[in-house]
């Protein structure tokens, strides 16, 4: 037996003997890359060849060969064994006890503020209204002009209203979306404009500088201001009928003035053993009509509008609209 083959099955039996008795992964990489490496054992056999005569360079190299085959595949079946064992422990250790109760999942729940709008669009659609959206950045002749609100109008100076230009301001109601519905639209008329709207507000427990509001309109033929109380005082009946401190719902209408209505009034709630104001209301003024093409001979209308805060609080028993703005999850988690 020549040295080359002699020194052959010592680097194989050296190596099958490592292989067996290795057990991580780094390791019996760093063995495989020192065996078969430029540097390597094998690689250096090899070269070694260079001295043999070539009556014997055949078959010694078919030796080596064979040799290097089977290191290489007792290399790969120690590396799936290995592997094998690695993802087996992780499954173990990664096991899922299906008896055990499942974790506590929080789920995201509608804003007091969003679950009152729902209710008004499901009440005043029972009703008959449709809903109808406005942009909220106006034009004067919306949110002023076509509601007989004149130039000298104390609402429309820049201490109650933000002006983003001469022309253009942050709609300070929605009103000014019946307008565009009428310019549009021929009687019979029955819609509802919810949306936000912005004042300069002293900010407190009832009022807000940004606030939400729903805005209703019905023209018809022979329309009267007993359709418009009766219409209010139905929506107001079952929106609150279970509301905390709302003593069975009693609600009033007081007269007051409004340029685009006429007559006109305001709604209030007994909430907490007090009279709350919720907005105001009125027959549709026949000028309002005339400027949008609508005859105001054949044809009469009730307007009104609320604020949705103020729904809310009542619905929910909460005497500060601050709260619902506040993202205080421990306020919010309640409804």
């Amino acid at each position: 037996m020549s040295e080359i083959q002699t020194r052959l099955e010592e680097i194989e039996n050296g190596a099958l003997a490592t292989i067996a008795r290795t057990t991580d992964l780094t390791e019996l990489d760093n063995q495989r890359r020192a065996l078969f490496g430029k540097k390597g054992e094998l690689t250096a056999l090899l070269r070694g060849m260079g001295g043999v005569s070539p009556e014997e360079r055949p078959r010694l190299g078919t030796l080596v060969n064979d040799a290097k085959s089977r290191l290489e595949g007792a290399f790969e079946a120690r590396f799936a064994a290995l592997n094998a064992a690695q993802l087996e422990k992780q499954l173990a250790e990664e096991a899922i006890d299906v008896t055990l109760p499942a974790p506590e999942i929080n789920f995201g729940r509608r804003h007091p503020i969003t679950q009152t709008l729902d209710d008004i669009i499901r009440i005043y659609s029972n009703l008959g209204f449709s809903v109808v959206e406005g942009p909220e950045v106006e034009h004067v002749y919306y949110n002023f002009d076509a509601l007989g609100i004149g130039p000298d109008h104390p609402a429309r100076y820049d201490r109650d209203t933000l002006y983003v230009s001469d022309d253009i301001v942050l709609r300070t109601e929605t009103s000014s979306v019946q307008i565009r519905v009428m310019e549009n639209t021929q009687p019979p008329i029955k819609i509802i404009a919810p949306g936000r709207v912005y004042r300069r507000e002293a900010v407190d427990r009832t009022h807000g500088a940004m606030f939400q509001q729903v805005e209703g309109l019905c023209v018809a033929q022979n329309v009267t201001f007993a359709d418009l109380k009766g219409t209010i005082s139905t929506f107001l009946t079952q929106l609150f009928e279970a509301a905390p401190g709302s003593g069975g719902v009693q609600t009033r209408f007081r007269p007051h003035f409004f340029p685009f209505t006429e007559p006109s009034a305001e709604f209030d709630v007994l909430f907490n053993g007090k009279w709350l104001e919720l907005g105001g209301c009125g027959m549709v003024h026949p000028k309002v009509l005339e400027n949008v093409g609508i005859d105001s001979e054949k044809y009469t209308g009730f307007a009104f509008g609320f604020g949705i805060e103020r729904m809310a609080m009542i619905k929910f028993g909460i005497d500060d609209l601050r709260l619902f703005y506040e993202n205080d999850l421990r306020f919010l988690e309640q409804f």
